[in-house]
């Protein structure tokens, strides 16, 4: 294929030498003279291990060209990959001013160069933009109706996912492959472009895969905020923090794993919030700081106050909570988000319903039935002991439990409003009119 790299910085120069280094002829642009010129003398613009020599070599097999001229660059091209910089404005939002410059000189090289056999281009961001960016900044300047004749365009996103240091390594063995397009002939030539690489790609819409690297890098910053924030507290107890976290690593079942990473409700129970607090007393008894695990708890307030906000919002009177306890299978109710919202609810004088296939009015006795009763008085009342009872007359659901009956319950019920806690409720909850997720 043919291939125009807009963009000769580290994330550019490695992916259009990675690229020529497999078969493909490239030709980067850049308005920069002295990286056009270096990549003409088969050296690398940027200090990268491995770099030089995949650059030297592809110039040298004559696969690999540069130039300021985007004309050039675009003539019987198959795809124009955009690597432009996308720095903070002084706001600290996404600048895309190099995006939009970049985008309009291919849109203006089309009026001039030849289009490639067959007339398809696909304009692919590889920058880090902000969800929206491609349906409303970039397709937009490629409308079919304006179009040089010859020419027909899609857009499409596949983030990168290059770490300085290791860029080439990176290149040859990425995490994923991620293609974000809604036209299927641009899919299918970036999974030939990328077929080098023998993995699997992830076909997806713009937005997820425009999202995704803000995703990824949040939590790489998180992970290290994480690890010295626990390392501060830890070392005043002559704890080395390091092998806190070395062992901390061994567990891939839930520290390194999809565990937990799932967006949903609040955390609670009988370890998490209490165990954050206690940290919190740690770290302020012996005067140091963990702002990003304080603030943990902050967040997991918002997520509830989040629910009750739009419920609050709807007018509607009458609810029903599908769930109570903290997690599915268990009668804990201690520190449960459910339940603090089915508390938050009867003090705003709602009519509250809950059913919970465990916690049952039938068998609560002890410390769970002590518990419940000093945070919902007539508890007896608020609990039904049959999905049928618990959604009689109920206008908004709020779903944490999966129980196949309570579901089918609910979907019978014909509900104004449904929010989901769970995440993996199916099509049948999904497709129901009022439906929403808690953050999707």
């Amino acid at each position: 294929m043919k291939v125009a790299v807009f963009g000769l910085g580290y994330v550019g120069t490695v992916t259009a030498a990675g690229l020529a280094s497999r078969g493909h002829e490239v030709v980067g642009v850049d308005v920069d003279a002295m990286k056009v010129e270096a990549i003409c003398r088969g050296e690398s613009p940027v200090v990268e291990p491995g770099i030089g020599v995949l650059v030297h070599d592809a110039v040298a097999a004559g696969l690999l060209q540069a130039t300021t001229d985007a004309r050039l660059a675009v003539e019987g091209a198959d795809v124009s990959l955009i690597c432009v910089g996308t720095p903070s404005s002084a706001r600290g939002d996404t600048d895309l001013t190099y995006i939009r410059r970049a985008v309009e000189d291919v849109r203006d090289a089309m009026e001039v160069a030849t289009p490639p056999a067959g007339g398809f281009h696909t304009v692919v961001i590889r920058s880090t933009v902000p969800p929206g960016t491609c349906a409303g900044v970039v397709a937009p300047v490629f409308s079919s109706g304006g179009l040089p004749e010859g020419w027909s365009v899609a857009t499409a996103m596949c983030p990168e996912f290059l770490r300085e240091g290791c860029g080439v390594e990176d290149f040859f063995a990425p995490p994923f492959v991620v293609v974000g397009t809604e036209d299927t002939r641009a899919h299918e030539a970036l999974g030939a472009m990328f077929a080098f690489l023998g993995q699997d790609v992830h076909h997806v819409d713009l937005g997820t895969a425009e999202s995704l690297k803000y995703a990824c890098n949040a939590f790489h910053a998180v992970k290290v905020t994480f690890a010295n924030e626990m390392g501060r507290v830890f070392s005043t107890f002559g704890v080395d923090g390091r092998r806190v976290m070395e062992i901390f690593s061994e567990d891939r079942k839930l520290n390194v794993s999809p565990a937990y990473l799932r967006p949903g409700f609040a955390f609670g129970g009988s370890c998490l919030p209490k165990d954050l607090r206690a940290l919190q007393s740690m770290a302020r008894t012996n005067g140091v700081e963990i702002p990003m695990v304080g603030s943990a708890l902050i967040s997991n307030e918002v997520v509830v106050r989040s629910v009750v906000d739009r419920v609050l919002q709807t007018g509607y009177r009458s609810v029903c909570l599908v769930g109570l306890s903290f997690k599915m299978d268990t009668d804990d109710l201690r520190e449960s988000p459910n339940l603090e919202l089915a508390e938050r609810f009867v003090g705003k004088g709602l009519d509250v319903r809950i059913y919970d296939p465990i916690v049952n009015p039938d068998r609560l006795v002890g410390a769970n039935l002590r518990h419940l009763q000093s945070k919902l008085a007539h508890v007896n009342r608020l609990l039904a002991a049959t999905p049928e009872e618990a959604v009689e007359g109920a206008e908004v659901f709020i779903i944490s439990s999966s129980d196949k009956d309570a579901l089918r319950a609910v979907v019978a019920a014909s509900p104004k409003l449904v929010i989901d806690l769970h995440g993996r409720l199916g099509a049948d909850i999904e497709q129901l009119a009022g439906y929403a997720g808690v953050s999707w």
